[in-house]
């Protein structure tokens, strides 16, 4: 009988490039903007990704373009999202708040980027030209590639 082998190496593969977008815009009009100037039609995902957080879930938006023709599938994705988590105090003030605000982020090491546009291929795409039109929208402060391999919770970017 024939042994087959497989290689963690094998699926590990990053078929995807991630570009970090920071932006104050909400979520559609980013969307809006880039459909604009990359020739694309992103949509609201009905899926949202969840990020579970001291016994809270948070669940961060996502924009979806599935590009047929090209074989390419365009993902924005929100990395800042607030939850409310509850504090436990001893003392009871009529002033307190029991619930305390909290930040999280989908990507932990890069709590800053406000986006992440990711875009899955088939075949080389020109991911500097993106970037290049991307940073043409006046209401984007930064983009950038990121390189993949230095993230540790790239996990959260697989659905």
């Amino acid at each position: 009988m024939a042994i087959h082998k497989l290689h963690l190496e094998d699926f590990d593969e990053i078929d995807y490039n991630l570009i970090a977008i920071y932006s104050s815009l909400e979520d559609y009009k980013l969307a809006f903007k880039l459909n604009q100037n990359l020739d694309i039609l992103l949509s609201k995902n009905s899926i949202e990704i969840p990020i579970e957080v001291q016994e809270k879930v948070a669940y961060f938006s996502r924009f979806t373009f599935e590009d047929e023709e090209k074989m390419m599938v365009w993902d924005l994705i929100q990395n800042k999202q607030e939850i409310q988590l509850p504090v436990q105090t001893s003392t009871v003030n009529l002033f307190e708040n029991k619930n305390i605000t909290r930040r999280v982020a989908l990507v932990s090491e890069l709590k800053k980027v406000d986006y992440f546009l990711k875009i899955e291929y088939n075949s080389q795409c020109k991911i500097t030209d993106i970037v290049d039109n991307i940073n043409k929208i006046d209401s984007i402060s930064a983009v950038y590639e990121i390189n993949t391999d230095k993230i540790k919770s790239k996990n959260n970017l697989i659905f």
